[in-house]
Order: C-alpha cells, then structure tokens, then sequence
C-alpha cells in the first residue's frame, strides 16, 4: 500500500509538474496567468485522436503532429490575443480575463467538433502493467515520469546556459530594459508560447493514454497545476516542480487515510493556507528564472 502510495504520488506530481512548468514559462514573461494554458492539453488529446482513430496514423506521427499543431496554436493566441493588448498596455488583470475567454472558446469548439463525452486514448493499445516492489505502474505512467525528468532538464540547460535562455531572463525580469539592450522580446514571448503549449499537449496525450480525455480537462489540471507553481512559487520552474511533488503527496496521503471526494478540497487547503502563511511560495527568495 505504501509503495503503490509512493508511486501515485510520483505519477500525479510529474503530471501537475509538466502543467506548472509550462504556466510557469508563460507568465516568467508575460507577467500574468494565462488561464488557457490549460486547453492546450485537450486540444494535443484530441488532435491526437483524431489522427489515430480517424485518419490510422502512425502513434509516434500522430503525438509530434499534435504537439506543433498545439504549439502553433498557443503561438498564433499570443500574436492575435495576449499582444495586442499589452500593446495597448492592458493590464494582468485584463490579459487573464482574456485568456479565460480563449479557454471557453477551445473548450466549446472542442465539445462541438467532437463531443463533450469521455473518451479513451489508450483503449486500442494494450499497455502492460508491471510491478515495482508490489505497486502497479504502466507504460503511460512511466512515460509521463520520463517526459518530466527530459522536459526539466533541457529547459534547464536552455534557460541557464544558452543565449534564447539569457533573452528569456532578460525579458522576465525588465522588459522594457530588454529592448533597451536590443532583445525581440515579442518574439521570445511568442516562442515560449509555443514551448509551453507543446509541452501542454505532449502531457496531454499521455494523460489521455493513462486515464482519458474530454473538453473540460484542460481546466481541472491546471488547477492542480496553478497550484503547484504558487507553492513553489510563481515563475520559477524549480519550485513549480516541487510545488507539484508536495502537492501530490499531501492528495493521496488524505486519499489513503479518508476519501478521494476529499482530493480537491485538500488542495484548495493547501493553497489557501500557502497563501496566508507564505504568500511567495517554498522558495520565494529564490530568483524567478534560476
């Protein structure tokens, strides 16, 4: 039981990890909560059945096709959304606002073109279940840990030591002082919009594999996500990370002693009690981008 505990909390928390390092990427430059980082998750889901069972594409094509497909989207949002109104100096307020409008518009154009019932991605592949010391543990759960341990570290290797990575600071902590210094910074935003939402899809099709898809997906897990980040503090994609662990262990350590009706309650406790205990997160002396 404590080692099923164990990897259910590992599962869980590399699922709220993925979700909160691409909110994290988002709003490290932007400065606001893009709520519609979320729907990307449903959209590479979808994307990804629709080449499957549709059109009998190859698995491995079909994920690579639905994760630029939902990176071009998360790009093309930011140039006709989130852009023109900073250049119209709308404020975070008005941006998230905005994103909640693009999130039900996704989620309402993805109920209408393939219905809002519950589907199943992995139901045409037959996944293996190994045992690790007694706890089950299958190949989707396995590839959304692995996904998360690449994902960190090419990020990390990308934000520390390469020059798009030292642009992606720049604009994060001044962006005004970057285009001083000559830095695109709408199109280091742009890009990181496509990173971010490749990223949502590619965690969203191994959801999908492991447990299923619908419209309204996007939003539950990034929830858990936003969650995650403000723990960890917002903006920085260590703390998101661990934010995402704690946040998993404290869930199935309430759902093992009491109830899975209890798991979102809990999380909400958890955040709430952050919020009034420790406002900035875990590592809120921490710089956002280290």
């Amino acid at each position: 039981m404590i080692t099923q505990i164990i990897i259910n909390t590992i599962i869980t928390g590399s699922i709220y990890a993925l979700v909160a390092i691409g909110f994290n990427l988002t709003y490290c430059t932007t400065r606001f909560f893009n709520l519609a980082h979320g729907t990307f998750l449903a959209i590479g889901g979808y994307i990804f059945l629709w080449l499957t069972q549709t059109h009998s594409l190859n698995p491995i094509l079909s994920v690579i096709i639905a994760v630029i497909f939902a990176g071009f989207m998360g790009w093309l949002s930011e140039k006709a959304i989130y852009k023109k109104l900073r250049d119209n100096k709308s404020t975070p307020m008005v941006l998230m606002v905005a994103s909640i409008g693009l999130m039900t518009i996704i989620q309402s154009v993805i109920a209408i073109c393939f219905g809002s019932q519950f589907r199943m991605l992995g139901i045409d592949y037959n996944f293996s279940v190994y045992k690790v010391f007694g706890a089950a543990i299958t190949i989707p759960e396995i590839l959304i840990i692995a996904t998360l341990i690449i994902t960190t570290i090419v990020l990390a290797v990308i934000l520390k030591y390469t020059k798009f990575g030292k642009q992606v600071r720049a604009v994060g902590d001044d962006v005004v002082l970057a285009k001083a210094v000559g830095i695109d910074s709408g199109k280091i935003i742009s890009i990181i919009f496509f990173l971010s939402s490749a990223i949502a899809a590619l965690t969203g099709i191994l959801i999908g594999l492991n447990s299923g898809i619908d419209p309204l997906m996007g939003f539950n897990w990034l929830i858990k996500g936003v969650i995650a980040a403000i723990i960890g503090t917002v903006g920085y994609m260590n703390g998101g990370v661990v934010g995402a662990f704690l946040l998993a262990f404290i869930e199935q350590a309430v759902i093992w002693q009491f109830s899975g009706e209890w798991k979102d309650a809990i999380a909400f406790f958890v955040l709430i009690s952050f919020l009034i205990l420790r406002p900035n997160g875990i590592f809120s002396k921490r710089s956002s981008h280290r």
